[in-house]
């Protein structure tokens, strides 16, 4: 039995999509585009290491290594040999590991605001200790506060200037387990990442890296990523930021 909660929709003789959520989401944050795809494919949303029903995982599961084979566990219980990978931030970022790491599972690649991973090693070490520190304020403080300054980092400054939509992503948080996250901050952050920019070159599947245009950061790092991998192609969206599906959502319906 697969180690991770997950929901499917749509028939399982159809192309298999697997859709990876990202820190402090859940499969449930699928599940409009899960309706919108309907029968077209068999989708399969996961719940990550330390998100939604996957919860008190053994230690190893919560790193990269371990949360991508969990993932091939989903899809050998559900007998897919390989599916497209759809996956936004952590997710996303997981989503690229898999199909670099293990190739033969994966037909093509979705990647919302996500990234190869840090490049230079202090740098990668610098940002351990800051999602150390994360972890701990997860483990020891008030989660509303937490969630509160989660929210105020410049990456989500266009999602936060709706109230609307910036309040029913905090509805969705607070379902979260504190310490739960800290275990997947300290395992799945982006300082205990891989780098994986030296890999991209060699990959074979289709992938199309999608950032929002508010996002200056993540657009710069879809563009790198295009310019080094040949099956890559990078597409910026206008007018939303990190959380390019939420903030386009707030406008236009998924179709």
């Amino acid at each position: 039995m697969a180690a991770l909660s997950y929901a499917t929709l749509g028939a399982s003789g159809r192309p298999a999509v697997l859709f990876l959520h990202g820190f402090m989401g859940s499969s449930g944050d699928w599940r409009e585009v899960l309706q919108a795809i309907g029968d077209e494919a068999f989708a399969v949303a996961v719940d990550l290491p330390g998100h939604g029903a996957s919860l008190g995982l053994p230690p190893e599961v919560y790193a990269f290594e371990g949360a991508a084979r969990a993932v091939i566990g989903v899809l050998n219980e559900l007998g897919i040999d390989r599916a497209s990978l759809v996956g936004y931030s952590m997710g996303g970022r997981l989503a690229l590991y898999l199909a670099l790491r293990h190739p033969e599972r994966c037909s093509g690649l979705f990647l919302e605001s996500a990234s190869p991973g840090l490049r230079d090693a202090e740098e990668r070490a610098s940002r351990r200790a800051a999602d150390e520190e994360k972890a701990r304020r997860l483990e020891s403080e008030d989660f509303e506060t937490f969630l509160r300054d989660w929210y105020r980092q410049p990456l989500f400054a266009s999602l936060a200037r709706d109230e609307g939509l910036l309040r029913r992503t905090l509805e969705e948080r607070r379902r979260n387990d504190p310490a739960e996250l800290a275990r997947s901050l300290r395992g799945m952050g982006t300082g205990s990442q891989p780098s994986l920019w030296e890999e991209l070159s060699g990959l074979r599947v289709p992938a199309l890296a999608v950032a929002g245009e508010l996002d200056e950061k993540f657009v710069g790092i879809s563009r790198r990523m295009a310019e080094l991998g040949p099956c890559i192609e990078a597409a910026t969206v206008p007018g939303v930021g990190h959380n390019v599906r939420a903030e386009a959502r707030r406008r236009t319906p998924v179709c």
